[in-house]
């Protein structure tokens, strides 16, 4: 049970990330360069941590056939649910509205784009989370690698996302009624990916943790990564390197 616990406040933690950039976005007028840099480097952070931390100890696990099955029915099922999101309204749910044509529909525009945007914040989260749960099986101890890729790259999407919100008409109580319940989630999907997960062999864990893994890369691929790179500027390929080199330290320390 303390262990289950502890994985509930570390997924907490990194859940929280996305409350703080939702405060920072939805406040003040970033510029959409800051915004375009702190996604990158959101990016190269995640990009590192589904190498090394994710894919690379499923494969230690379970080899190469569970860990590329379970990373390819990852993805297919984020893109699977991410187009069905998308023909409701969700489509740019972390987009910032700077951008012609890839701004977060209103309600007036296009009705139930509000549920599908609370949604698409789910869909993108629970992966993230899980993981962090599932790191708890490996010695007892949490990855602190993974919870901190995950904050550190939950804080971009929350600037970014209620920006598009705030730009889209939706309100103070929507924007942060949506990102409270997905911190919420955050908590209960690292307490699933200990006790749930935990009961399976460790092939299975393995394959979990892949199915994860390809959904984040998916995610990243669909929403943040164009983001950051729309209106980029020259540093945006450095920021995006020096994120996955943080991480990649982190991960070798």
């Amino acid at each position: 049970m303390a262990d289950a616990i502890q994985a509930g406040l570390w997924g907490l933690v990194a859940g929280s990330a996305l409350l703080l950039g939702a405060a920072l976005g939805y406040g003040i007028r970033v510029p959409q360069k800051v915004v375009a840099s702190v996604m990158a480097f959101g990016a190269g952070v995640l990009i590192s941590a589904v190498s090394f931390e994710l894919v690379g100890e499923a494969y230690d696990q379970a080899g190469l056939g569970p860990t590329a099955v379970g990373t390819l029915i990852g993805a297919l099922a984020y893109t699977g649910g991410n187009v069905w999101l998308a023909r409701h309204g969700a489509r740019h749910r972390k987009r910032s509205g700077h951008t012609a044509g890839a701004s977060q529909p209103s309600e007036a525009e296009q009705g139930g784009s509000g549920t599908a945007l609370a949604l698409g914040a789910l869909l993108d989260g629970v992966p993230e989370s899980a993981v962090i749960g599932v790191s708890l099986l490996n010695g007892g101890a949490v990855s602190l690698v993974t919870v901190a890729a995950v904050f550190i790259s939950n804080f971009p999407e929350g600037l970014s996302s209620s920006a598009g919100m705030k730009k889209a008409g939706r309100s103070g109580g929507y924007v942060f009624g949506v990102w409270s319940a997905i911190a919420a989630a955050s908590t209960v999907s690292a307490v699933l990916g200990y006790t749930v997960i935990g009961s399976f062999s460790p092939a299975v864990v393995a394959a979990v943790t892949a199915v994860a893994a390809g959904a984040i890369l998916a995610m990243l691929a669909d929403t943040m990564i164009p983001e950051a790179f729309d209106d980029a500027h020259l540093a945006i390929g450095l920021i995006t390197v020096s994120g996955f080199l943080v991480s990649f330290a982190l991960s070798h320390t």
